[in-house]
């Protein structure tokens, strides 16, 4: 036990070690002498540090391995308005804040810290002390500054670092929170009615969802409006797409790494999804092209709802919501053996089929408003309009990509034209196979026959008029301005084809 007698002795040898060291002559090379010297040499300096610390500081305090006091200057009581007799008291009673007992724990020093005590802060530093057979006996700690203005100059590029800390935190966490809500899931169609309806009753229980549907069909939109209507809404929501990862890193993304757990792996610990999820919900996209090896370790997960890092032997309890989405067929994998049957049993608690657009022609039209206003917000253009017959022809295409394919054609269409008003050529210029449907307004030249130029010119003009017409659901200038003509000229055209321009 480090006792005040020892520490006096301490003390006092240190004193006379300094004093036996003044009477050292040269230092010779070679021979034990050598050796002496350089001891005595380095006790010297050890003495002197003590010394220079004790003088510079503002207080020291000395604890044994029990982190009692032990000895504590008059400067240090002083400081603390403490009047009595600390020694053999726990040092947390005296100093609420010291971490003299982690030095002691850890054997590791705290060379700089700043120590809160009431409204005062102190510049400490701490120490551990060994005894001569290498044992830890102690802890000793200096009060640098009483005041933490000392340090202003590093205390405010601290401040500084943790507050661009901060700024990260709380960019992630919103990067991390989910953006949609069922609001945000466009759709009157009864299909759609029905997949709201299922989404707001798994929200309300902490159940494994399964969403299945093509490609396109919104599946991470809905996921993330199950998140914001559930208990979980103010937790992180993670979103991890399956495909995207190479298998061999899968692991990894998933339950993290240990410092050093391979060749090249950061020496500090690397947190997974299901812990950055943690409380919250993970979202697994694209679980059907998860290999049935990492199948056999997520299963164990969702039944024990713990986690072990990648060469870690620690095991980590979480507490995660799961919701999986697949475009494939799983029951069909299972049958293949390709996914595993366990698994598809434990992720099929809550299944809901997205149906495909072109099961719901209905839901197009306020599909496509709303795509066209998110990208006149995006481009800071005025909004776009479409015609009843660009409707149609939307509503008539099959859509293999279901909503992301009509967001990218309607995108096309508004990089490729100026035309404030969208007309069904527009569409059908940007869609496959659409280019020339039946009915088009070009002639074949089977059609046109060996007729004079005239003929032709005017057939032509009343088609291409016609066209415009129906376009512009009748309203003349708007068809005027589709033909790039004038009104006055629109008229003029109509009259002299016999197209009833007074109508």
């Amino acid at each position: 036990m480090l006792t005040p007698d020892i520490v006096e002795k301490i003390r006092c040898n240190a004193a006379n070690i300094g004093a036996a060291t003044a009477t050292i002559g040269p230092i010779w090379e070679g021979g034990v002498d050598d050796i002496v010297d350089f001891e005595a040499l380095r006790q010297r300096a050890v003495h002197s540090l003590f010394e220079h610390l004790e003088s510079m500081c503002v207080g020291a305090v000395t604890v044994d391995r029990n982190a009692r006091i032990a000895w504590m200057d008059e400067k240090y009581k002083t400081l603390l308005r403490f009047s009595g007799d600390p020694r053999g008291k726990p040092v947390e009673d005296i100093i609420p804040n010291s971490l003299l007992r982690r030095v002691i724990e850890t054997g590791q020093p705290m060379p700089l810290d700043i120590m809160e005590f009431g409204d005062r802060s102190f510049v400490v530093t701490r120490l551990p002390l060994f005894g001569a057979d290498g044992a830890l006996i102690g802890a000793i700690g200096f009060v640098l500054f009483d005041r933490a203005e000392y340090l202003r100059p590093l205390v405010k590029k601290y401040e500084k670092l943790q507050e661009e800390l901060a700024r990260a935190h709380q960019e992630l966490a919103h990067e991390r929170r989910a953006k949609y809500s069922f609001s945000q899931f466009l759709g009157s169609s009864e299909s759609i009615r029905e997949i709201k309806r299922l989404g707001r009753r798994a929200a309300q229980m902490d159940s494994t969802v399964l969403l299945l549907g093509e490609t396109g069909t919104g599946k991470e939109l809905l996921a993330q409006a199950i998140h914001n209507a559930s208990p979980r809404a103010n937790r992180p929501f993670v979103g991890v797409n399956v495909a995207a990862i190479p298998e061999t890193l899968l692991e990894a993304e998933f339950f993290g790494v240990a410092p050093g757990a391979y060749t090249g792996a950061d020496r500090r610990h690397r947190d997974g999804k299901f812990q950055l999820a943690n409380g919250g919900t993970l979202f697994l996209d694209e679980i059907g092209d998860m290999s049935l090896p990492l199948q056999a370790k997520l299963l164990r997960v969702l039944q024990e709802r713990e986690i072990e890092p990648l060469g870690s032997n620690k095991v980590i309890r979480v507490d995660v919501r799961i919701i999986a989405a697949t475009s494939r067929d799983l029951i069909g994998l299972v049958r293949d053996k390709q996914f595993r049957a366990d698994l598809y049993y434990r992720l099929n608690v809550v299944p809901i089929t997205l149906p495909p657009l072109r099961d719901r022609p209905e839901d197009i039209e306020s599909i496509a408003d709303r795509i066209l206003e998110q990208l006149s917000i995006q481009q800071g253009t005025p909004p776009r309009e479409l015609l009843e017959s660009a409707v149609q022809v939307l509503r008539e295409y099959d859509w293999p990509g279901n909503v992301r394919e009509l967001y990218n054609t309607l995108e096309r269409v508004v990089a490729l034209t100026d035309a404030p008003i969208l007309t069904a050529p527009h569409i059908r210029s940007v869609l496959p196979g659409m280019q020339h449907p039946a009915g088009a307004t070009a002639l074949a030249p089977a059609q046109l026959g060996a007729r004079p130029l005239s003929e032709v010119l005017h057939a032509a003009e009343r088609i291409a008029i016609a066209a415009a017409l129906e376009e512009a659901g009748g309203v003349k200038a708007r068809a005027a301005k589709l033909l790039g003509i004038s009104r006055a000229s629109l008229y003029e055209r109509m009259v002299s084809l016999g197209l009833g321009a007074t109508q």
